[in-house]
């Protein structure tokens, strides 16, 4: 009788290891079911009443619970008047882009009346990430928040809070948010500023007929919470303070950091931060307040501050909270040195995997620009122009047809996949008087495709056409580690030197500095077709945006899962 080799034992015993662990895992994950209604709502803000549109009646809507590991379903009708999607943002979707429900990039929208259900896994993230609406400007009243827990018999890195609250930056406009950008479509202007910002849909008692709604949070001296913050904002960063109080950031877009202590946390959409909270002051009532950062002048950017109330459990006067003193809204230092102080928290079971070797080097611009107004009309830009944005030159056309099913089915037309790999025009892209003759980007629905595993470097490199703003660029289907940023001009020699790619934080949404650069890394290990867009609204209606297709690999486990039989047709 042969004896089994030590070589297939040894084989035999690791694929009986990883079956065991694969069971387990399926054992200790669960299945979770929401149902989301999108539908009209009338609420009171600002002294009036007003319809919007909402999910479950909700603003914001549900928060959604989960474990990593679990498997989310999620039922969506459609019973508002406009097409819309869900898009679960930050959600790595791993091998279910079919889910990721961005408007025409990975399915066509859900029509009124319609239905669509979402089914996808969280995989390797914890913490804090959000959902909205991905189609037109939607989502300023149609969000929430999703909490991701440790797996089971898994905990936090850091100590068991009393409590966890998410706090939720939103955007308010008197108007209907598709009205408003509409219009600025139409005219090729910027669009209206909002009127107020929310906390979980509130805007606070420094706005007028507002105070009965203030949103509070009570806590117990002594004890410590954590705020699962989110920015769902549309078109401005901002800071965040709570008047007396320390921050102690754990996490940012469901990635574990190290411990950072701060009393303000800068804050761009689409970005979230997990912070500790310690209630250490005298027994009474703060404010949490958030405003606006931007570069640009009073008067074009909502110049309001949102607040909620701290309130400490106990005998309390009757005087006004506390206010904090948060920064001028152009305070450029202390967004750098918050972004300077976040890294990742790299230990032996938060592990990080930068890519030291890159494969594809890819060098963007990203900025702002001017169109000449179409003969016989009439234009609402600078000058009698049309507002326009764009990337390496070309401004994204959102086509009429999904881009993943387009490239699922072979449908040609649709795309090229000709997105240049670095600026088409080299320039002093931060300086001041570019050229006119820079300020018109092309229109063009243009892809860069990548091969499956690939190490991805990207570079997005801010411009001064026409006006130098903050871009915050999002990836869809990925996170990825944020190894560089500077002020000026991306230098390929020097610049690289300086990298963090020992713990770099890991985001799926990365501040681009005004007038200056973002230096990120990821594996293209998740096939697909991924959004790449600014994070703000008016920037990507004006085309600051792009897409990669990742080519499928070898085997199932490489390979794009077949859309769902209920995927909704353009």
């Amino acid at each position: 009788m042969a004896l089994t080799s030590p070589r297939l034992f040894s084989s035999m015993l690791v694929f009986l290891l990883s079956l065991v662990a694969y069971f387990a895992a399926i054992t200790n994950a669960d299945i979770h079911e929401y149902t989301f209604v999108i539908a009209p709502t009338t609420v009171n803000r600002l002294c009036k009443k007003h319809t919007i549109v909402t999910v479950n009646g909700q603003l914001p809507g549900p928060t959604i619970h989960v474990r990593n590991g679990d498997t989310l379903i999620i039922k969506t009708y459609n019973r508002a008047k406009y097409n819309t999607t869900i898009h679960w943002h930050g959600v790595r979707q791993l091998r279910t882009g079919w889910a990721d429900g961005t408007g025409y990039i990975t399915q066509c929208p859900i029509q009124p009346g319609g239905r669509f259900t979402y089914r996808f896994t969280i995989t390797g993230q914890e913490g804090t990430l959000f959902w909205h609406a991905h189609v037109s400007w939607l989502r300023a009243t149609v969000y929430g928040a999703i909490v991701i827990y440790p797996k089971r018999g898994s905990s936090y890195p850091f100590p068991i809070p009393r409590a966890e609250i998410p706090i939720l930056i939103g955007e308010w406009w008197n108007r209907d948010p598709i009205a408003v950008v509409n219009q600025a479509n139409l005219t090729g202007a910027a669009p209206n500023i909002s009127n107020a910002f929310t906390i979980n849909g509130q805007p606070g008692d420094l706005y007028p007929c507002s105070r009965s709604g203030t949103f509070r949070v009570p806590v117990q001296r002594g004890q410590t919470y954590l705020l699962r913050l989110v920015n769902a904002a549309l078109n401005d960063e901002h800071f965040f303070k709570i008047a007396s109080h320390e921050f102690t950031v754990v996490a940012v877009d469901a990635s574990y950091t190290k411990p950072y202590k701060t009393n303000v946390i800068a804050i761009t959409p689409g970005q979230t931060a997990d912070v500790l909270l310690t209630a250490n002051q005298p027994v009474g009532k703060y404010y949490m307040a958030a405003r606006a950062y931007t570069t640009q002048q009073p008067g074009n950017f909502d110049n309001t501050t949102t607040t909620a109330i701290l309130e400490y459990v106990g005998r309390q006067n009757l005087g006004r909270p506390i206010l904090p003193r948060l920064p001028i809204y152009n305070d450029n230092a202390t967004v750098a040195r918050f972004r300077r102080g976040l890294r990742s928290l790299a230990s032996r079971e938060h592990p990080i995997k930068v890519p030291l070797k890159i494969d594809e080097s890819i060098i963007s611009t990203v900025g702002l620009g001017l169109l000449p107004c179409p003969p016989g009309q009439t234009c609402g830009g600078p000058n009698g122009t049309r507002l326009t944005a764009s990337m390496n030159n070309i401004s994204f056309a959102l086509p009429t047809i999904a881009l993943l099913q387009a490239s699922y089915f072979g449908i040609n037309g649709v795309f090229t996949t000709d997105f240049p790999q670095n600026p088409p025009v080299i320039f002093n892209y931060t300086g001041q008087n570019v050229p006119r003759s820079l300020w018109a980007p092309i229109s063009g629905t243009k892809l860069k495709v990548l091969e499956y595993k690939s190490r991805v470097q990207i570079v997005f490199q801010a411009t001064s056409i026409f006006v130098a703003d903050d871009h915050p660029m999002h990836i869809h289907g990925y996170s990825f580690y944020v190894v560089g940023r500077g002020f000026g001009n991306y230098n390929p020699v020097t610049d690289p030197l300086k990298f963090n790619l020992v713990d770099p934080p890991e985001r799926n949404t990365v501040g681009v500095p005004v007038n200056g650069w973002a230096a990120i890394r990821f594996v293209a290990d998740n096939p697909g077709v991924w959004f790449v867009h600014c994070h703000f609204d008016d920037h990507m209606q004006w085309g600051l945006s792009t897409a990669l297709l990742v080519k499928n690999g070898r085997g199932r486990l490489a390979t794009l899962e077949p859309p769902p039989p209920d995927l909704p047709r353009c």
